[in-house]
């Protein structure tokens, strides 16, 4: 039953999207933002011109539900268009240690628009799953870019606690406090940079992002980028 809905949304999705042309889609899911940390929401002290400029050119809509108030449950329903608890990721968030993941078989927003012939990228943090099988590249995604779990989850002074340690002073020399960090840098399934330079990686998430949007500008494309 479950694959028979499946295949139904599927055909009534790509029904819709030959009837017309097909739109690009570009999901920015960003983590713990407040409602008030944009400019184009009332924000009077953070600056977001760009993205102000997003919501006055396009269509701003003022009321939202997330699944979970926390990463991994909330990124597997915005992806799965599911309850966290229906594909198994309700309780808490993945940990560097953890071996579990969204499974493969579940259908993603990008299983079913690469199915209709776009062209699909991940980059940013992605949060549900850093062994093989549970990869961005397993979900349908044709590449990902970016950290596999939280940025500050992997540090040695947390002595493998399902914990966060977080020191008021952690981040202020920033020339080599990052290194203690021992964040990954993934690109599709291979570690690239151990630990990722933090104090970069933002402006490379930008550069990966537009590299991406200019090589499909001719053909329809899904770009999820994510905090």
């Amino acid at each position: 039953m479950k694959q028979l809905k499946f295949s139904i949304l599927l055909v009534i999705f790509t029904l819709g999207l030959h009837a017309s042309e097909k739109p690009n889609f570009i999901i920015i899911f960003t983590d713990d933002q407040g409602y008030n940390d944009l400019g184009c929401f009332g924000s009077k002290t953070i600056k977001t011109p760009h993205i102000d400029r997003i919501a006055q050119e396009g269509r701003k809509l003022t009321s939202f539900y997330a699944a979970s108030s926390i990463c991994t449950p909330s990124r597997a329903a915005l992806l799965t268009g599911c309850y966290p608890k229906r594909v198994g990721l309700a309780r808490g968030v993945i940990f560097p240690g953890d071996n579990h993941g969204l499974h493969p078989d579940e259908v993603t927003i990008a299983d079913m628009l690469k199915g209709a012939g776009y062209a699909t990228a991940c980059i940013g943090k992605w949060h549900l799953g850093h062994r093989q099988p549970f990869l961005p590249t397993s979900q349908g995604f044709d590449a990902y870019f970016g950290i596999p779990y939280s940025n500050d989850m992997n540090h040695p002074d947390n002595g493998g606690r399902k914990g966060l340690l977080r020191k008021d002073d952690s981040w202020l020399a920033q020339g080599e406090a990052w290194k203690k960090w021992q964040t990954p840098l993934m690109q599709d399934e291979d570690i690239v940079e151990l630990p990722v330079n933090q104090r970069t990686i933002t402006r490379r998430y930008t550069d990966r992002a537009i590299e991406f949007v200019t090589a499909h500008k001719d053909e329809p494309f899904f770009l999820y980028g994510s905090s």
